[in-house]
């Protein structure tokens, strides 16, 4: 039986919302129910003429803008006739004349689990607007797709707070994005009046496809659940001069660059830290992006065994190795990234200097995780307090 998610919920008891006259939705083009009905279509149907105000995160609510910071505007909706307020434009967060027409805001957001994907960031920051306006936000919550199990990384250092990372958090936190926001709202005071409407049927061991959900891309580059599943290790290459596979059909699975010796790399990278993954050697051309129209020699990622798989373990080592044979070549990406304009790509992505440091020494990766082991438990003790499921 398929899990039911809050937007499936909201349809069967609408009462949840009845003491608001007007409300807003956060969402986007993946934010659809069992029968692929976005959640704008359906929570208008519930809710008529009390829908008042959409709002979308990145890349637009139809997941349109391929890359960072190409921002969205605001515009009608085509079908619905509401206004549809970019909360990836000139500022991330909602302002007060956004917020005018509603008592409150729904937020039906599919997440993938990854600290640095902005979607979290952009519920969080809606969420500051609205305590500061005395209006709730309510989260219809969905699955993390990539299981709710499973934590990985180091906990972002505060000073390297962005919008890739608004709050300390491991890079795969294992949370719901209604924990997360949950989490985030305490720990961090935001002291929104935040409302869950949970889900039915979901179990933390749950990888997508065991919801019985239709997947539905979030962004561009997020085409699938295996997407998903490498995200958390292989958006490192975004700080880098490494493609991430934008402008081919399997982005963050493909990777590489013209300069690459797959085979020699391969060979350097400590057998532990491909645990249920094989790489695989590929020529590839982007035909957009880092070294667009360029052939380019690297790996596909083959997934193996999902419980075996540590995705951040898996390409620091990889990054390591081609650091190792590719001294000259191989480069740090420069600023700006994601509004960041005075640190590191690579420092805001990891959200702790220490770690590019680690790799530039040559660090083994299992020293790097020895380091920040006692700061991940920290989290993980923390994170007890606000798992609903």
């Amino acid at each position: 039986m398929p899990v039911i998610t809050g937007l499936a919920e909201l349809r069967e008891h609408p009462k949840i919302v009845d003491q608001y006259e007007r409300l807003g939705l956060l969402y986007n083009q993946a934010s659809i129910d069992i029968d692929f009905r976005e959640s704008c279509e359906v929570v208008h149907e519930i809710l008529g003429d009390r829908l008042t105000t959409l709002f979308g995160p990145q890349h637009g609510v139809g997941s349109t803008e391929q890359d960072n910071m190409i921002e969205t505007g605001n515009f009608l909706h085509r079908t619905l006739a509401l206004p549809v307020y970019s909360l990836y434009s000139s500022s991330r967060r909602p302002s007060p004349e956004m917020l005018d027409k509603v008592d409150a805001v729904l937020v039906d957001i599919q997440d993938v689990g990854a600290r640095v994907y902005t979607f979290c960031a952009t519920v969080a920051l809606l969420m500051e607007e609205c305590a500061a306006l005395g209006k709730p936000v309510i989260i219809l919550d969905r699955p993390n797709p990539i299981n709710g199990m499973t934590v990985e990384g180091n906990v972002l250092a505060p000073e390297f707070s962005s919008f890739v990372g608004p709050y300390p958090l491991p890079m795969r936190h294992g949370m719901t994005v209604a924990e997360l926001m949950g989490y985030y709202n305490t720990e961090f005071q935001i002291n929104c009046e935040l409302i869950i409407v949970k889900m039915k049927g979901w179990d933390r061991t749950f990888y997508f496809e065991d919801t019985g959900l239709p997947w539905a891309f979030p962004s561009p580059n997020m085409p699938t659940v295996e997407t998903a599943i490498v995200y958390p290790g292989q958006v490192l290459l975004e700080g880098t001069n490494l493609s991430e596979g934008r402008g081919t059909t399997r982005p963050f699975e493909i990777f590489g660059t013209p300069f690459l010796n797959p085979e020699k790399i391969v060979t350097d990278i400590d057998p532990r830290c491909l645990a249920g993954v094989y790489l695989r050697p590929i020529q590839f051309r982007p035909v957009f992006n880092k070294w667009g129209g360029r052939s380019c020699l690297g790996f596909q990622i083959h997934v193996t065994d999902r419980n075996l798989y540590h995705p951040y373990r898996t390409t620091l080592a990889i990054l390591s190795a081609i650091r190792k044979y590719c001294p000259d070549e191989f480069q740090w990406s420069d600023p700006p990234y994601e509004y960041v304009l005075d640190k590191l790509p690579i420092d805001v992505i990891l959200g702790d200097p220490e770690v590019r440091k680690s790799l530039e020494r040559a660090d083994s990766v299992f020293l790097m995780e020895e380091i920040w082991e006692s700061g991940l438990e920290n989290f993980l003790k923390i994170r007890r307090d606000f798992m609903i499921y």
